[in-house]
């Protein structure tokens, strides 16, 4: 669904890796309560670990963990770690339909800018034999680089070339339209993801795409 007269050809696109190219929320959630049960902490639902789900690993684990054990934090960022590392690719897959998206985008610049830590975004894009789809991963370098910061955009446009206003971001959540929105370039939202549909609109992001089959309507213009 196209919201405005924003041009739609776009030199790059750059997507979000969580709930957006790929549905990790079960080997996250996996990950989460393992971690949860070698602290002798209780463990959570796994609705409740997907709404913690968007803002890095550190918020994931603090919101789960709980108010009352943050001192124990850091203990909880290295139990994960081992965890994620060896669970990450249990049933972690691109969404259905994403095939025909990236046979339409063959010959145009495509990119990562996700939330995710480096390490565990490279293990699974290894895993799912898809690292060379992409001329650019960008990850945060701190808390602070986190999207809804624009960081990481205006560092693959610079490393790739490409004005802001030949670029769209393509993703599931606020921060995403909040980001590509600071950068300047379009926002296609989607809602099939993790992201509140509701919250996400009221942004009036350029696009929006229900499910994956609709992003062809997208770059078919």
């Amino acid at each position: 669904m196209k919201l405005n007269t924003r041009n739609s050809h776009f030199e790059l696109v750059i997507f979000d890796f969580d709930g957006t190219l790929i549905d990790s929320k079960y080997d996250i959630a996996t990950s989460v309560n393992l971690t949860l049960q070698d602290m002798d902490l209780p463990t959570r639902s796994h609705e409740e670990i997907f709404s913690f789900v968007g803002d890095g690993v550190k918020s994931l684990l603090r919101l789960s963990a709980g108010e009352g054990n943050q001192a124990r934090y850091e203990e909880a960022l290295v139990i994960f770690r081992e965890h994620y590392l060896a669970h990450c690719l249990d049933s972690t897959k691109y969404y259905d339909g994403l095939d025909s998206v990236f046979q339409m985008l063959q010959g145009k610049a495509k990119a990562l800018a996700t939330n995710k830590s480096l390490e565990y975004t490279l293990r699974i894009v290894e895993g799912l034999g898809v690292r060379d789809t992409f001329s650019a991963i960008e990850c945060p370098n701190d808390q602070s680089d986190l999207k809804p910061d624009p960081g990481m955009l205006f560092r693959i446009l610079d490393q790739m070339g490409v004005a802001p206003e030949n670029a769209v971001l393509v993703g599931d959540s606020t921060n995403d339209v909040r980001a590509a929105q600071a950068a300047g370039m379009a926002a296609c939202a989607v809602g099939y993801g993790y992201g509140n549909r509701e919250k996400v609109l009221a942004l009036t992001p350029d696009f929006y795409c229900e499910t994956p089959a609709d992003l062809l309507a997208v770059f078919s213009k």
